[in-house]
């Protein structure tokens, strides 16, 4: 069972209010293990019941549906959970070296999916990357995995615990996705990311006391009113497994406190899916998430609000998945209207300004 660091809620807005959490590890329903009798099939298969009889992807984009119920449990990974599930089989053979997306949003039940190669080694494994509307909870998605060219691999498409039915599979070719982060940028500073890893860097409302980064630079071009430049940061985020193999994420709290009455700005864009909110009340005890935006590879995200001279601003960005072993990504966020003590007037590099926030 998961256990949750801080659950708080997202304030109500437009009149509605939704649930979100800031906390750095998640909570799903509680699995349970039914029994699933084996029923012979009776329909046509879309996957394979077996590696010996896959149903060959000819290419990529690949898409299919099918399901599991009524086959046999051939074969079965953790990751981190073992199961009793009914599964099918696909191969492919990519001509050349490639990375692949194996998902499975949308399908109907409590969903694993694996890959092996010929020799029958795991390459990838993923039980609960989604956990809700619209893919699905305990729904299944593998990122990146490493195929060598000429080589034939099997994706098994499983359950957990003896659950089984209506899948909906795609497998896209793994785009790389490269956030450029400017010389000039200061650096969050976070240490790097492993597993067992014990977040206490500017994970603000989950440290005793709180640890909240400020952003008080400003990276204008001559330093002198109007500001017509932003703070700009270049941070890393990611997830880790805890030591009962936990999944955890690394949260980034930042403290900014508005120049003047009008508008602040926030952007950020990252390689991986991420969250940017703003916050509010600036308490602990109430803070929950007034504003939010979204930022993916070639999709920044953006908030802009009202802002009061001297007003303290909470931001806070994380993942909004994170399943799986250790894995860091760079982000690249900028805020402007901010209240700043120095004006860089020189190029810093990224690990230069590392213990200026430590």
């Amino acid at each position: 069972m998961r256990r949750v660091i801080v659950m708080l809620m997202i304030m109500a807005i437009a009149g509605t209010a939704i649930a979100q959490d800031l906390g750095s590890s998640r909570e799903l329903p509680e699995k349970n293990t039914p029994i699933q009798t084996y029923v012979p099939p009776a329909e046509v298969k879309q996957g394979g019941d077996t590696i010996e009889d896959a149903t060959v992807i000819p290419g990529l984009p690949y898409y299919d549906t099918g399901t599991t119920v009524g086959y046999i449990d051939d074969y079965d990974e953790e990751c981190p959970y073992d199961s009793m599930s009914p599964d099918v089989v696909y191969s492919f053979t990519p001509d050349s070296d490639i990375r692949i997306n194996v998902d499975l949003c949308g399908s109907s039940y409590d969903t694993k999916t694996y890959i092996y190669d010929v020799d029958m080694n795991v390459i990838a494994c993923n039980d609960d990357y989604y956990s809700g509307d619209p893919c699905g909870v305990y729904v299944s998605f593998i990122e990146g995995a490493p195929l060598l060219g000429g080589n034939t691999y099997f994706i098994v498409v499983d359950g957990y615990g003896g659950d089984a039915g209506d899948y909906i599979l795609n497998v896209t070719q793994y785009e790389d996705c490269f956030v450029y982060c400017p010389d000039d940028a200061v650096a969050e500073g976070e240490p790097p990311l492993h597993d067992g890893y014990e977040d206490q860097y500017n994970n603000g409302c989950s440290s005793v006391p709180p640890t909240l980064q400020p952003i008080d630079w400003t990276n204008d071009e001559d330093g002198l009113p109007p500001y017509d430049g932003h703070a700009w940061l270049c941070g890393n985020s990611g997830w880790f497994l805890g030591p009962a193999g936990e999944d955890f994420r690394d949260t980034d709290w930042f403290v900014v406190f508005a120049l003047e009455t009008g508008v602040m700005e926030a952007t950020l864009e990252s390689e991986h899916p991420c969250y940017l909110f703003k916050l509010a009340p600036t308490d602990c005890n109430e803070v929950g998430v007034e504003l939010q935006a979204e930022a993916d590879c070639e999709a920044p995200g953006t908030l802009s609000f009202p802002v009061t001279a001297g007003e303290e601003i909470w931001l806070w960005v994380g993942p909004q998945t994170f399943n799986g072993p250790v894995t860091e990504f760079p982000y690249f966020m900028t805020v402007s209207n901010n209240l700043f003590d120095v004006v860089p007037n020189e190029e810093m590099s990224w690990g230069g300004v590392k213990s200026l926030y430590r």
